[in-house]
């Protein structure tokens, strides 16, 4: 049985960069909320999704970036843990965290918080890179995933102290 996380699910690991990060807010749409009014859980990856577009168009691996390397970054793993609902019409943020890693893969973090800054859910994704052609993994890591790591390395993502 897993273990639910209320703060990382990633290993961090020494002398690695921290987090790159982005937040959304949002409100709970009607579209989005079941009979009791009570966000439907399946609306969660499309949260995430939401963020982790955002996340990638910060730090270079937007889905044009993509097309234009000849890859995909397909979902190999999804989890959430949900603690809190959210109701029709609330307040919300969405975070995604980028987490390094040394491999071909992008290990990405999400928290749902509440306005009062609660956790209302968590969740994380595993990608790996594939060839758009072949649909084979990619065995060493991609320039476009160089490319941000040499800028991660630099601290262009995060704010000066």
């Amino acid at each position: 049985m897993n273990m639910r996380r209320k703060r990382t699910y990633f290993e961090r690991t020494a002398g690695s960069p921290q987090p790159i990060r982005v937040e959304l807010e949002r409100r709970v749409r009607f579209n989005e909320a079941d009979p009791m009014g009570i966000m439907w859980h399946g609306r969660y990856p499309l949260l995430f999704e939401e963020a982790s577009e955002e996340l990638g168009r910060r730090c270079g691996l937007s889905y044009e970036e993509y097309r234009q390397a000849g890859l995909y970054a397909p979902i190999l793993s999804l989890h959430i843990d949900y603690f809190q609902p959210l109701r029709l019409a609330e307040q919300f943020r969405v975070a995604a965290s980028l987490v390094w890693h040394e491999g071909a893969r992008l290990n990405t973090e999400f928290q749902v918080l509440k306005q009062d800054g609660s956790l209302a859910t968590s969740g994380y994704t595993i990608q790996l890179f594939t060839d758009q052609l072949s649909g084979q993994p990619c065995m060493v890591t991609p320039a476009m995933l160089e490319r941000c790591r040499s800028r991660w390395k630099a601290g262009e993502f995060h704010p000066c102290p």
